[in-house]
């Protein structure tokens, strides 16, 4: 009996669902931590120290509605997909739509698909599995079973794939993670620096210091991986990159979908305000 391995790949889709409660405990921990812990107390104190855990709250929730949000977006926005019974004979009248198969986004230019995968000479492949026509730049996701459009890889902390259409919400969840994380760590750094004093005279509650231990030291874990991933995802999206094409761009001299810093970047982030808010109604739309 011939046993197809990539099938097994959907199961990791249930550790996804794990991860989404995992998140939700971490913020929950972490509010505890620095809100009701660390800067509840210092509002009844007056003077310097209220001003300081009142700023310190506000900023802690403004990031916290901004992680959420873009959390929820890269969750629930699809990523991507290859419309069915897709052929490369479809090029032509998704371009005149404006719909770009190749980066997934409402396309004003067809610029940003670069200079080697556009016109007749475009290079269409066919997906076995999916059994439809295969865009450049899109990949076959074994996690959900389906192509992704510029697909950059399946990422179990959101329970889906990180592909064109969903990619800026992603990098706006890595640095909206990497500033709160980075806050919280600050803030409780002095209260980490006495847990030990603390701990040893049990001048406070041990579950408090437990809790506080546990955020700090979660927080300042997360911080420092999420800035390695900030760096390497602002690397791939100057050279107009993705995760899976790394390799692929070794080989060649010149990559052909660099556009330079500034169109890369503008690929994903729109500079133009009404394109920002087109893309966001289109999304709706979907």
């Amino acid at each position: 009996m011939d046993i197809n391995l990539f099938k097994l790949c959907s199961g990791l889709k249930v550790l996804g669902y794990f991860m989404i409660l995992l998140v939700a405990a971490i913020i929950a921990v972490s509010y505890y931590a620095v809100v009701v812990i660390t800067c509840g107390p210092q509002l009844l104190r007056g003077g310097v120290h209220s001003f300081f855990g009142f700023s310190i709250i506000i900023l802690f929730h403004i990031l916290l509605v901004m992680l959420v949000w873009s959390y929820v977006m890269v969750v629930f926005w699809d990523p991507g997909s290859v419309p069915e019974n897709w052929r490369s004979v479809s090029v032509s009248s998704s371009s005149s739509s404006g719909v770009n198969l190749e980066a997934g986004t409402s396309s004003q230019s067809l610029d940003n698909v670069g200079p080697d995968a556009r016109g007749p000479s475009r290079s269409v492949g066919f997906c076995d599995r999916c059994q439809n026509g295969k865009p450049p730049r899109c990949h076959h996701c074994s996690v959900c079973q389906r192509c992704v459009l510029k697909m950059d890889h399946h990422c179990v902390w959101v329970v889906n794939c990180v592909g064109a259409r969903n990619y800026k919400s992603f990098l706006l969840f890595l640095l909206y993670t990497f500033l709160e994380t980075t806050m919280d760590t600050l803030v409780l750094l002095p209260s980490f620096i006495k847990f030990f004093g603390k701990a040893k005279n049990h001048s406070s509650s041990p579950a408090n210091l437990a809790i506080v231990f546990l955020a700090f030291v979660i927080n300042l874990a997360f911080a420092l991986s999420l800035l390695c991933f900030i760096v390497m995802h602002s690397s791939l999206v100057s050279s107009n990159t993705t995760s899976i094409e790394v390799y692929e761009k070794k080989r060649t001299v010149r990559w052909k979908y660099d556009l330079g810093r500034k169109k890369n970047f503008e690929q994903v982030y729109p500079v133009q305000l009404h394109l920002w808010l087109q893309e966001l109604q289109n999304e709706q739309r979907r």
